[in-house]
């Protein structure tokens, strides 16, 4: 084992494997369009960051944003009842709009790196829809760059002063909130407890005198019917212009008074050891990896990541290439590790089978917004992570992701599937509307559609990471055959497309295929990736 470029034969399994980490359910097409372009050339591609349409109203309530106009810099009403409003529905158009560029998702990482970005700086969303929008567009706009100049960005971002009170951080009243979670969770991490208030890579001392070198920033506009955007504020006389003294741990290392510049000294005396790599890493690694880091996978892969990490200036993107384009992460027993979370679970059922919809703004937003609400109740809720810490699923030793899998949370896993795959998923809106999987493009596309076994194959391919046995592949022909011989599947098959809007012939192979996925979305195997 070992950080080494991937050597081995490149074939439809790897591009799977691959895209899966990669993407929110990758369909055949893609598999099949990466293997024939190679390891180098798909990772090339998934690491290009794509441009983002910003979230529009879609409600008559906000009264400074038209119906399809974006919202993200248009005032507030004066009137606090009308603004709480607009702010209302602009946080539901922002969950749909998240929830579309995830649905939409071009062949890229930035979707997976946006959430990685989101559970790792885990602030909440603020009572302002358009600083909430800022921080998930900075976390998603930077999520290959620098991750030292992340950190800083995020440091006096609006949404995470608000978050863990750096706008009430002064110097008579230093508050510690974030000075704490910049060390623990968001730079360096805690390491084992070596003393009182001494930690392996800081102290307690470091916090304090941390909280100080962060004082003195304040938001500006949230709510305003003036401001068109929130913003951070720098306030002279509210900080500690004071030298403040770090510990042994970071050397011992004097930070003068800066100014509205001295927080961004301080994150650079954080960086100016490996540690910060070593912990960012090592999430990378359990995000796209695999939880277990055991001592080989520590001295292997982690130590090289962080040195990587910090040869390339604390650039994310080389880190991501070298970790996706190597034979640890290919090895077959990678393959799925991961239980997918919520996220993963919806998009897998949506994207794989290239399930898309296009009815119009309002009810664009609607079935997103449900789905939103749908994530929500199987555990992730965007925007709001349950604690600073994340995610539990992202930290608790040592259920890790089984904690997506509760019986409460597989039994709704298995009902939202079922609700996918019939026509009871209807726009209030319009009721000739529907928001359930396509089956019909999925088959089209699978390579022999008139045949049983590639059929059954194919399907195995995008839903299942480690394959399946024989005999459960078996068992899903049947069910697509309903037990007749296979000839009658392509009998079948072809008088549709011989008759593609007979609805007698569309609906015998709307159920054959409905029936064959939800056997195979109620499969251990279908829910890791």
């Amino acid at each position: 084992m070992a950080l080494t470029p991937f050597s081995g034969t490149w074939d439809t399994e790897k591009a799977a494997h691959l895209l899966r980490r990669a993407l929110y359910g990758p369909t055949y097409k893609q598999i099949q369009q990466a293997t024939n372009d190679g390891l180098t050339s798909t990772i090339d591609k998934l690491l290009t960051l794509p441009i983002y349409n910003k979230p529009l109203s879609v409600s008559d309530i906000d009264s400074t944003a038209s119906k399809g106009q974006t919202w993200v810099d248009k005032v507030y009403p004066a009137d606090p009842y009308t603004a709480q409003m607009v702010q209302n529905v602009r946080n539901e158009s922002l969950a749909a709009w998240s929830f579309e560029n995830i649905h939409r998702e071009n062949f890229s990482i930035a979707e997976k790196m946006s959430l990685f970005w989101q559970n790792h700086f885990a602030a909440e969303y603020t009572n302002d829809a358009r600083a909430t929008y800022n921080y998930i567009n900075l976390l998603r706009t930077n999520a290959l760059g620098n991750f030292r100049e992340l950190v800083k960005k995020v440091t006096i971002d609006p949404c995470m002063l608000l978050f863990l009170n750096g706008n009430s951080n002064t110097k008579n009243s230093p508050n510690e909130n974030y000075s704490r979670e910049l060390l623990e969770l968001f730079t360096v991490g805690k390491g084992p407890q070596v003393g009182v208030g001494d930690y392996t890579n800081y102290t307690e001392e470091d916090i304090k005198q941390g909280a100080k070198i962060l004082t003195g920033w304040n938001v500006w506009g949230f709510l305003s019917s003036t401001e068109t955007n929130t913003s951070a504020i720098y306030l002279p006389n509210k900080h500690d212009t004071t030298t403040k003294t770090l510990s042994a741990r970071f050397n011992n290392a004097k930070i003068s008074n800066g100014n509205e510049l001295e927080y961004a000294n301080y994150i650079d005396v954080i960086f100016s050891s490996d540690k910060a790599a070593q912990y960012i890493c090592k999430k990378l690694y359990r995000w796209f990896v695999n939880y277990d880091i055991t001592p080989e996978v520590q001295s292997q892969i982690i130590d090289p990541m962080a040195a990587l990490m910090v040869s390339s200036n604390y650039e994310v993107l080389p880190v991501i290439k070298t970790l996706l384009s190597s034979q640890h992460f290919y090895d077959i027993s990678t393959r799925g590790t991961i239980i997918k979370n919520p996220i993963e679970f919806i998009f897998s059922l949506l994207n794989t089978t290239e399930s898309q919809f296009d009815f119009g703004l309002d009810v664009n937003y609607e079935f997103y917004k449900q789905i939103y609400g749908f994530s929500s109740v199987i555990g992730i809720n965007y925007f709001r992570p349950p604690s600073v810490g994340g995610w539990p699923a992202y930290y608790q030793v040592p259920s890790y992701s089984r904690l997506w899998m509760n019986s409460s949370y597989i039994k709704l896993r298995f009902d939202i599937a079922g609700y996918l795959l019939t026509n009871e998923f209807k726009s209030t809106i319009d009721k000739t509307k529907f928001c359930t999987i396509d089956v019909f493009t999925l088959v089209k596309n699978l390579s022999i559609p008139t045949s049983t076994q590639h059929i059954i194959e194919d399907l195995v391919l995008i839903f299942c990471p480690k394959n399946l046995p024989q005999n459960k592949k078996d068992e899903l022909r049947l069910i697509l055959t309903g037990g007749q011989p296979d000839f009658e599947w392509t009998i079948q098959y072809n008088e549709y497309l011989a008759d593609s809007s007979n609805t007698n012939k569309m609906s015998a192979i709307q159920t054959r295929i409905r029936l064959v996925l939800d056997g195979i979305f109620k499969l251990p195997e279908f829910q890791t990736i």
